[in-house]
């Protein structure tokens, strides 16, 4: 295969790896004496339990395989590297075409319920008008975009890859919009490409103070609010992503052994510390575990981690791309360092939703895209680059 070439794929795990998945559940060895509902000092073993036997008993992931693949997949070699991706073109004239980035402990799988809406509108209630043709990638190290090529696939090099995939595509122009490392990648792909990306969405977006001096003095009781659940999840729940971030081989070899490790290792973020236990389904928290469990990639994941440890804190030079972000419930985005680092055209706060938008709200995430790329569709109408930070409008649902 060229570079240039694309691969239709098709997932098909073999039924032995299926096997040895439930083989692998009946001979968990459980942790010893455990608070049943205690979560300060990790996943709630009741919890765990709940959805290993679940995962053992009734969940189907051949219905979650079939479902996936009624997506048209393809993969191709960007840097050395393997990229799989869904592409699903939209069949409205004009549609316009979209990257969406995915973060972790999610995957492609996190998008099912938008692809539709976002690509076929008018048999959803919607505007033909607001049609997307969508490119959904998985990142490097995830899912099927493995092995792993080499060291170094951090944000940026991610986000030229997806530069040069909408390239392949035959895309000049188009939008990015993520959330978690999506809300990292995206604005980074409209920093290299500026020319191509129109505009840039995104949820969970983390922006943190740079130690300008007078900062703070300029916030917002929403910004301090916002603050003080930065301060809160770095002390109390940090300790996954420093784990990651320097040790992440280490860890690969309970995760990538163990079902049941993997699966309370994502539940610290499927389910939130406990606080909303049912607020994503368990077919759909498990439809992600699967992935990356048959795959192999619940190590390589964290490479991803390691990779970007060393900008973690840094502030990126400021995006002139127009830039949406939405904040749903849970997220901490301070909005005065998210106006620092990014053009922020449109900010909206939804009244339900949380840190998985696409799954936990997909109708509010799809209607908050649409109506942000319908200024910036035709090139006549696109926002300004720059455009003055007074003009970024805020909304509240």
């Amino acid at each position: 295969m060229s570079n240039d070439a694309f691969s239709p794929f098709r997932i098909d795990i073999p039924e032995q790896k299926l096997a040895d998945l439930a083989a692998r559940l009946d001979r968990t060895r459980w942790p010893g004496d455990w608070p049943e509902t205690d979560w300060s000092y990790g996943v709630a073993r009741g919890r765990v339990a709940e959805l290993a036997a679940y995962w053992r008993d009734r969940f189907d992931w051949r219905a979650q395989e079939a479902r996936l693949n009624q997506f048209p997949q393809f993969t191709t070699v960007i840097d050395g590297q393997r990229i799989h991706f869904l592409h699903v073109r939209s069949a409205e004239r004009g549609a316009f075409p979209l990257v969406l980035t995915h973060g972790w402990p999610g995957s492609i799988a996190e998008f099912a319920e938008v692809i539709g809406p976002l690509t076929d509108p008018r048999q959803h209630g919607g505007d033909p008008a607001d049609a997307f043709s969508v490119v959904i990638p998985s990142l490097p190290g995830f899912g099927f975009s493995t092995p792993l090529s080499a060291p170094g696939w951090g944000v940026e090099r991610i986000a030229r890859a997806w530069a040069e995939l909408m390239r392949r595509l035959g895309y000049p122009r188009y939008g990015a919009q993520g959330g978690d490392w999506g809300a990292r990648i995206s604005p980074q792909l409209a920093r290299i490409d500026p020319g191509h990306v129109t505009g840039v969405h995104v949820n969970a977006l983390v922006a943190l103070p740079d130690g300008t001096p007078g900062e703070m003095e300029s916030l917002d009781s929403d910004d301090l609010a916002a603050l003080d659940g930065l301060r809160k999840w770095n002390a109390e729940r940090s300790g996954y992503a420093q784990i990651m971030s320097t040790r992440p081989g280490t860890l690969a070899y309970a995760l990538d052994d163990s079902p049941v490790g993997l699966l309370a290792w994502h539940l610290e973020w499927f389910d939130d510390y406990g606080e909303h236990p049912a607020a994503i389904p368990a077919d759909a928290i498990l439809a992600n575990v699967s992935l990356y469990w048959l795959t192999g990639t619940g190590g390589a994941s964290g490479h991803l981690y390691k990779e970007a440890a060393a900008s973690w804190n840094k502030t990126m030079p400021r995006s002139e791309t127009p830039t949406a972000v939405v904040v749903f419930p849970g997220d901490s985005t301070v909005r005065a360092f998210a106006e620092r680092d990014h053009t922020v055209a449109r900010w909206t706060h939804l009244h339900r939703g949380g840190h998985f938008a696409a799954l936990q709200a997909p109708d509010l995430l799809v209607r908050d895209v649409q109506e942000f790329f319908r200024g910036l569709r035709d090139p006549k109408r696109s926002l300004p680059r720059g455009a003055a930070r007074a003009g970024a409008a805020a909304r509240r649902e």
